[in-house]
């Protein structure tokens, strides 16, 4: 009865019926919420299957991590694959009640509302559970202006429950770990692992480990990348947080404790990293192969998001120190090349050059077509602003117009680089160019370039396989064709004796143009088409003698591709790269083998003289370097190559195991070395393949390319090779010739 006289009283009466319709109002707008009129609340039916976006892998021969093609950089793994360390440093740094709670930590939130709130002791921690922070990963939050914080944490509540109803806490926690974001863009501690440590998740320490849990508080602040000393000491702070809750012991801490963090940073940007070329070429395969595979559902894959496996047949380590030479050459040589032209260089001093190539830019094309005259397309692309320029060592940032960028970049000299297996075309190694995100077009698949001499064994493979015998001698002098307009060939250095006569392979390891003319008309032009199409060489090149000396332009990799034939039993391959694909789960979408001639391109015996006439090119020719200045004691044959004007360097490197095809020059073709003797071949391109031979020789996981031997070769070939290099027109020959002849190129 007195409780009744006390809630009749107005005092009290009224703030219980306040309370009570606050209640009711919380009850109401809690129902509008968990009944979706504030957007859908995903059931139980679709929580039992969360899908989030994965990242594509691209994978090396041996499944080694090289790249990914995503929109969230992440990777799942299993509960297995998760260390105790690192689910111990989680639970004690962000839900030490986490085996506990149903989703809703009550008691943590209590903490929250009177220490936090109430006695403003900022220390007292947060409320929200791993559960809910998942929820938050995966649905991220909406803005419901005033009442977003309200609306977004009721919802996630709610959400948490119902999850903690289907999955198992084991459950739970891989899926935060699969989805928690990381410093870098980096979603899932699969990514991160790999990002910043260079291993799988399993295999962290508890120092690696703790460093990526202290950045989960702040990605950005606590970036280890960034900034190190700061992450070190949130490090720390996990470390002692499992102390004081005895996931381990202070001396354990303490020795962790006096340890920096070291890094192996990867880059997964798509312009940066190992390979960045090569997995663009992949990305583009994989986007034709997959028009044909379809799902279960008939619906099309998504590289970006489907989380696919792509094996491939790059080798990380080759990959690697064939980037890392390519750096040490070419910053080198653009020193040497900028030197040797001085204050001249054509980028400096030819303005209808640099004009030119402004005219072909997108941006003047687009100002073209707005209507611009040539003086406002002229000051629109002479205004300055701050930009970020490559350069070899360190980029500089610095305020330039488009038109200066442009003369920067005309100075650089590029490279490009494929290593095979011959016996297959898997491709080993690639480098399409010097800097992805500066030089976008690839070398080795797009460009077609003039290959120089590199053609000629083509042309000797082709006089060898109808029948001229290896000790047959041609004269060195020059020979003007009349029926050519008067074409002369002239051979790289100055002329010698022109009463020398050599032999095809004297002729072949030192590059006489002039005889490698003479030989393409005994032979005939279109034996030689003919005989290159049957080792892989798909372009269609000019029915023209000129093909001697390298005029047309040929991709690297079909380039590659033919030069296999040589250790390849006279067989042409194609280069691939991709073995198979699969999906997130390991099951196989497509998988592919290798594209090799069905027939051999030549006899054993052509393959053989050739490989001779290749390796005295290394032992005694044009590539002598290659033993002299590296000091390589391998088997190789090979090739050098210079076009005209020195605007392309060339260089075969064949060993029984491994091709090899590097190229340098400038992508403006109007612009080529100044001199021949730092733009041939032998200095341009072949200290690529030397560089990278050195430091194959130093790890013995590169023995069986590098110890490997060329098969033995037959006493007939080696009779038919028994004759002396060169021989000199006896008196009454050079008496009745002249230094010069004038003729007409015999058509066969």
């Amino acid at each position: 009865m007195m409780m009744l006289r006390i809630l009749k009283k107005r005092w009290v009466k009224w703030p219980l019926i306040a309370l009570g319709g606050l209640f009711l109002v919380f009850i109401i707008f809690y129902g509008s919420i968990y009944f979706g009129l504030w957007g859908d609340i995903p059931t139980k039916d679709k929580l039992s299957s969360l899908k989030q976006a994965e990242a594509t892998q691209v994978l090396d021969k041996d499944g080694r991590l090289i790249g990914k093609y995503f929109v969230y950089d992440r990777q799942p793994i299993t509960y297995d694959d998760l260390p105790k360390h690192l689910i111990d440093g989680l639970i004690a740094t962000e839900d030490i009640r986490f085996y506990e709670h149903d989703g809703v930590d009550n008691v943590s939130l209590l903490r929250v509302f009177f220490k936090t709130i109430l006695l403003s002791n900022k220390s007292s921690g947060g409320g929200s559970t791993i559960t809910l922070q998942l929820v938050k990963n995966i649905f991220g939050r909406k803005d419901y202006g005033a009442l977003s914080i309200i609306v977004n944490k009721l919802k996630e509540s709610i959400i948490a429950k119902r999850i903690e109803e289907i999955y198992t806490k084991e459950e739970i926690l891989t899926q935060y770990f699969n989805t928690v974001p990381f410093p870098g863009n980096t979603y899932g501690i699969e990514s991160a692992s790999q990002k910043f440590f260079n291993k799988p998740t399993k295999e962290l320490t508890l120092s690696e480990a703790s460093t990526l849990i202290g950045s989960l508080k702040a990605n950005h602040s606590y970036n280890p990348r960034l900034f190190p000393e700061r992450s070190q000491l949130r490090r720390d702070v996990v470390l002692l947080q499992m102390v004081k809750h005895k996931s381990i012991t202070q001396n354990i801490a303490n020795r962790v404790m006096n340890q920096n963090i070291t890094l192996d940073y990867q880059h997964f940007n798509h312009d940066l990293g190992l390979a960045p070329y090569f997995r663009e070429e992949v990305k583009k395969e994989l986007y034709e192969i997959l028009k044909k595979h379809k799902k279960a559902d008939s619906s099309s894959y998504d590289i970006y998001k489907d989380g696919l496996i792509i094996h491939t047949t790059l080798d990380y380590k080759m990959q690697s120190l064939a980037q890392e030479v390519m750096k040490e050459h070419l910053q080198d040589l653009q020193k040497e090349y900028e030197k040797e032209y001085g204050e001249k260089a054509p980028w400096k001093e030819n303005s209808s050059l640099l004009d030119n190539t402004l005219k072909r830019l997108p941006i003047y094309q687009k100002y073209q077509e707005q209507g611009l005259n040539q003086k406002q397309i002229t000051d629109s692309l002479s205004i300055k602003r701050e930009m970020e320029l490559f350069e070899w060592g360190e980029n500089i940032t610095k305020k330039v117009s488009i038109r200066d960028s442009l003369q920067h970049y005309l100075k650089f000299l590029n490279a490009g680089m494929i290593a095979i297996d011959p016996s297959n075309g898997k491709v080993k190694a690639y480098l399409g160019g010097i800097d992805y995100r500066y030089f976008k077009y690839d070398h080795v698949s797009q460009s077609k370039r003039q290959v120089g001499s590199t053609f000629k064994p083509f042309v000797y493979t082709t006089a060898i396989e109808n029948g001229m015998k290896p000790c047959t001698y041609f004269p060195l002098k020059e020979v003007t064709y009349t029926n050519l307009k008067d074409w002369t060939p002239k051979n790289g250095s100055e002329e010698k004796d022109p009463y020398l006569n050599y032999n095809l392979e004297m002729a072949l390891s030192n590059s006489v143009n002039t005889i490698a003319v003479k030989v393409i008309g005994e032979v005939g032009v279109t034996k030689v088409l003919d005989q290159i199409k049957k080792m892989g060489i798909t372009e269609e090149l000019p029915e023209q003698p000129s093909i001697a000396l390298g005029t047309a332009g040929i991709k690297i990799k079909e380039l590659a591709g033919a030069y296999a034939s040589y250790v390849n039993n006279s067989k042409g391959v194609q280069p691939f790269y991709i073995t198979k694909i699969e999906d997130k789960n390991g099951n196989l979408i497509a998988s592919f083998e290798p594209e090799i001639s069905e027939e051999a391109a030549f006899s054993d015996y052509t393959r053989q003289v050739m490989l001779e006439m290749m390796k005295s090119t290394v032992n005694k020719g044009t590539a002598t370097r290659l033993r002299t200045t590296y000091g390589l004691k391998n088997e190789i044959a090979g090739k050098t190559g210079t076009t005209q004007d020195n605007k392309d360097g060339w260089f075969v490197g064949i060993t029984p195991k491994l091709v090899t095809i590097t190229w340098v020059g400038n992508d403006n073709y109007a612009i080529g070395f100044k001199t021949t003797a730092l733009g041939q071949g032998a200095n341009s391109a072949l200290p690529i393949f030397g560089k990278l031979y050195q430091k194959m020789n130093e790890d013995t996981v590169f023995d069986p390319i590098t110890k490997s031997n060329f098969e033995k070769v037959s006493d007939k070939v080696l009779d038919d090779l028994d004759c002396k290099p060169e021989k000199r027109d006896n008196f009454l020959k050079r008496l009745f010739s002249k230094k010069k002849k004038k003729k007409k190129f015999k058509k066969k």
